[in-house]
């Protein structure tokens, strides 16, 4: 909820490399190689200098002294031969993972459609949506085996692949699904869909925010959710009104066709095939069984590691804490009425606003240190996650505050407030990665942090049953928004476990013990 641009490390131009020599006499009687130097203002090892030069130190001080810096050469980068939007190459590599969060913020069009089809054509209440919900996110728990190349590549094929498994669920959404089982079923279909895309992209972002600063690496991240958001905006207002007029069966439909849209794009990673003999050692059973083993003492000596260890330890209890989201939409389309095509509304604001909170991110918040961001975001999320009270008590109305507007305005706050607060993990995540751990380490922090989603999930899903909230009580749906909002304070005590880093560091790569 990273998820690429500028490839880590120093890089430099050796020919430019070589002219930054130690200083030596102007007589030099070495002749190797001084045939081919050529280069303007090199004097030749073997070349007599002619006796109208100067030859005092003073001369040989300030020729010096015009001769490129060799430190300065290997920090400068070569000149990209693409187009960059904020320090950020638009390569084929990158064009693909872009393309690949665009399609997941525009499956966002079915989203809306799926809620509605629980409640009025299965009849869940709350407490089994929330259920249904946390089922379908099993997938962003478990690394998808990526590392067994399909047709000789471990990128391109997954892609295809998820491309029409994605295709595949919806289609069944549109066609045979007719109880919440096979719902639940044809749900986590699409859900392993996306997370297979999602695992593959997110490698290659990791692999070029390694040994980035904490800025640089928030701009890959910036791109990746910028395009998810600007998804989500293309989707957001049909997935209202599509419902309202066509229903949820030609919503489910229309969603079918745009998981394609990922299989297309894999042939613009850049891939190299693996040959036949690297083929079947990787589909070997022995050969399978030693990496996975290697795998996993790899990735328990890093994990292990106090550095990363507690950071992580920290974003699965920021995440854990429970939510009310599931009873808040009952509350809104059964007691306020509110209609599919105005909820396509919101869901448009909240789109632009997850937009400007990755912009707020990139553009002002990325060079903070971690903990003063967490510190912040979540206070005052807290706070505004109170404002949903007032629209529970119908407080808003004596202020002169219909419903539809007071949804909107606290929606759009808190939506640009989260993406912002969440940009920071995606981060964080990247950069705990050590050298040959990327891909798999940034996945299994990612499932770590969407483990604690989950369970914040199901305690939400919980406490919705505990206090008697249904599609037709909400009697204390009030007290359940306050203990929701409050709960998400508790992890503050343990910002101390997150490292203290800013992006202003020139040094942005992470630390192991």
């Amino acid at each position: 909820m990273a998820s690429g641009s500028s490839v880590g490390g120093d890089s430099y131009d050796e020919e430019a490399a070589a002219v930054a020599v130690p200083r030596r006499p102007p007589l030099e009687l070495d002749g190797r190689g001084a045939a081919s130097d050529h280069r303007s203002g090199f004097i030749p090892r073997y070349q007599v200098v002619s006796s109208k030069v100067d030859t005092s130190e003073r001369y040989f001080d300030e020729w010096q002294k015009k001769l490129p810096n060799t430190d300065e050469i290997r920090k400068s980068k070569p000149r990209s031969r693409y187009f960059t939007i904020s320090g950020v190459e638009l390569s084929p590599d990158n064009m693909a993972v872009a393309t690949v969060y665009f399609v997941q913020g525009v499956l966002g069009l079915a989203r809306l459609a799926v809620s509605f089809y629980l409640k009025d054509d299965l009849h869940l209440d709350p407490a089994e949506t929330a259920v249904i919900s946390g089922f379908s996110s099993l997938p962003w728990l478990i690394k998808p085996l990526d590392s067994i190349p399909l047709f000789g590549y471990r990128r391109r094929s997954y892609l295809i692949l998820s491309g029409f498994l994605g295709a595949l669920s919806w289609g069944l959404m549109a066609t045979l699904v007719d109880s919440k089982y096979s719902a639940a079923f044809s749900i986590l279909l699409g859900s392993l869909s996306v997370a297979f895309s999602d695992v593959v992209v997110d490698s290659m972002v990791v692999e070029r925010a390694r040994g980035e600063s904490q800025s640089t690496s928030g701009s890959l991240q910036s791109l990746c959710w910028g395009s998810s958001a600007f998804g989500g905006i293309v989707s957001a207002y049909f997935s209202g009104s599509l419902v309202d007029t066509y229903g949820v069966r030609f919503v489910f439909g229309v969603t079918a066709f745009l998981p394609l849209m990922t299989s297309a794009v894999a042939v613009l990673v850049n891939e190299h095939r693996l040959s036949s003999g690297e083929r079947a050692m990787s589909h070997s059973g022995s050969g399978f069984i030693e990496t996975s083993k290697q795998h996993i003492r790899q990735l328990w000596t890093s994990v292990k590691q106090p550095n990363i260890f507690l950071p992580t330890l920290f974003i699965f209890l920021w995440q854990a804490t429970p939510k009310s989201d599931s009873a808040m939409f009952f509350f809104i389309t059964n007691k306020l009425g509110f209609t599919p095509e105005f909820l396509g509304r919101v869901k448009l604001v909240t789109s632009i606003a997850s937009l400007l909170g990755v912009g707020l991110y990139n553009y002002f918040l990325k060079a903070v240190p971690l903990r003063k961001i967490f510190l912040a975001t979540t206070i005052i999320g807290s706070a505004l996650g109170m404002t949903q009270v007032l629209l529970v008590t119908g407080l808003n109305r004596q202020f002169g505050i219909s419903d539809e507007w007071f949804s909107i305005g606290d929606s759009l706050i808190i939506t640009v407030l989260s993406q912002a607060s969440f940009m920071p993990v995606l981060v964080l995540a990247a950069k705990l990665c050590p050298p040959g751990m990327e891909a798999t380490l940034f996945a299994t922090l990612m499932s770590i942090s969407n483990a604690g989603s989950v369970s914040g999930g199901l305690v939400g899903a919980g406490l919705t049953q505990f206090f008697g909230v249904t599609k037709d009580s909400f009697k204390n749906l009030a007290l359940l928004i306050v203990i929701c909002n409050l709960s998400a304070l508790l992890p503050l005590p343990l910002l101390g476990l997150l490292p203290e880093e800013s992006g202003n560091a020139d040094d942005g790569e992470t630390k192991h013990n």
